[in-house]
């Protein structure tokens, strides 16, 4: 054990001792200051990467990584709809890291009751659909067997509108559709209800399957509102869009042209919402290690004015005064280490309690989601530790160089 060490042992151990008349309280809240700094950092962090996994999570499970939509309308603003066949889907599997293609088809139309009634757009679904994500929102009744080949007449509708209407599971519910010469009715079974917690589309779709949308539109089995591509990893959504660009403004046998759009572009309103909370987190980590190293910065001056005399004896005996700051960077090394100590524990605590029983609650109308989202990152954790602790090393070592100032027989003589 080197000389400097020994000493800020023995100085670390003299300040849990009643005697000292400052130190044990500049001490106690230079370590809490550390604490409570680590502790919101972990948690601010947790928080927003969880918004930003359940709300992105929530647009991709209605609306999938990237879409091929038609660019084409007709006279009467319609759009269009694309030839979805075995070739365009095989041009898109072409594309490396595609993980689901599946067809949709949707129609505008009316909602109806004695009472109340409601525009709504009707997405068709078929056998090659991904429902877990509807499955998973899914709060009253059950998920109907959607069919590309034949008519269940059962639809999923959300919570909002199922209010709004006031009807529940079971019920049957009349919709009206415009045709090209008069309106369309067609009578269907409400088979289940579920709550996303996304207004723009919970208060907007109703789920039924792509075979009654497709003979509502007219259109024939190879026809669809477009495709819904899922990648195997969200952060090279950008990359895959950018490698199916060749298909973008292409025609397909009836003259129609489509196109080739990531969420991030289809939902750019609510990732850029995302993209303003990585700004706050990162102005939180730096306030949060200011303060920190402020209260570092506080409580080993007031160590060092206590111990001023002692610092005058060591160089009285020959210490350099860069082996007198190698004791006090030891000592305040000791310090910030319990304080990054605790901040982890109570900072993860705080995290693991919320993931867990959800205890703090959020208005899902206003935030999409009904409780604080947790999601842990260990990488960035450790990168939030260690950032901390470099910053404060820095700080300890920039503050010890006041120890240089004043002459050993000055600082004997100090009371």
């Amino acid at each position: 054990m080197s000389f400097e060490l020994f000493i800020a042992k023995r100085i670390y151990a003299d300040n849990h001792a009643e005697g000292e008349r400052f130190s044990r309280p500049a001490i106690r809240i230079a370590m809490l200051g550390v604490a409570i700094g680590l502790a919101v950092m972990l948690v601010s962090l947790a928080v927003v990467l969880g918004f930003k996994h359940e709300v992105s999570s929530k647009v991709i499970g209605f609306g999938s990584h990237i879409q091929v939509l038609s660019l084409t309308q007709n006279q009467r603003y319609e759009v269009l709809p694309v030839l979805t066949t075995d070739t365009l889907i095989r041009k898109v599997k072409s594309v490396g890291g595609i993980a689901h293609i599946q067809r949709f088809a949707t129609k505008i139309g009316i909602l109806k009751t004695e009472e109340d009634f409601r525009g709504l757009t009707f997405k068709g679904v078929g056998e090659d659909y991904d429902l877990s994500f509807l499955r998973s929102s899914l709060i009253e009744g059950e998920m109907p067997p959607f069919s590309s080949k034949q008519s269940t007449n059962q639809i999923l509708l959300s919570q909002k509108v199922a209010s709004q209407l006031g009807v529940t599971t079971s019920d049957r519910i009349f919709a009206y559709f415009m045709g090209e010469e008069a309106m369309r009715a067609r009578r269907f079974t409400i088979a289940g209800i579920f709550a996303t917690n996304m207004n723009d589309y919970d208060k907007n779709y109703v789920i039924t399957d792509i075979y009654t949308v497709r003979k509502l539109n007219n259109w024939d089995a190879e026809m669809s509102s477009g495709l819904e591509i899922a990648v195997k990893d969200f952060e090279q959504v950008d990359h895959i869009n950018r490698q199916l660009q060749f298909l973008h403004h292409g025609v397909d046998r009836n003259g129609v042209t489509y196109g080739v759009f990531s969420i991030k572009d289809l939902a750019a309103h609510t990732f850029a919402w995302l993209a303003v909370l990585d700004m706050n987190v990162v102005m939180i980590l730096i306030l949060m290690m200011l303060v920190s190293s402020f209260t570092i910065v506080s409580g080993l001056l007031i160590i060092m004015l206590e111990r001023i005399v002692m610092i005058g004896t060591l160089k009285v005996l020959g210490a350099t005064n860069a082996s007198v700051r190698r004791i006090f960077i030891h000592f305040s090394v000791m310090l910030v280490g319990k304080g990054l100590l605790w901040g982890n524990l109570a900072g993860l605590l705080l995290c693991w309690l919320q993931q867990q029983f959800h205890l703090v609650a959020l208005d899902p109308t206003v935030y999409y989601i009904d409780s604080v989202p947790i999601q842990f990152n260990w990488l960035l954790i450790l990168a939030v530790n260690v950032a901390t602790f470099l910053l404060s090393s820095l700080v300890i070592w920039g503050s010890s160089h006041l120890i240089s100032i004043g002459k050993p027989g000055q600082t004997v003589k100090y009371e």
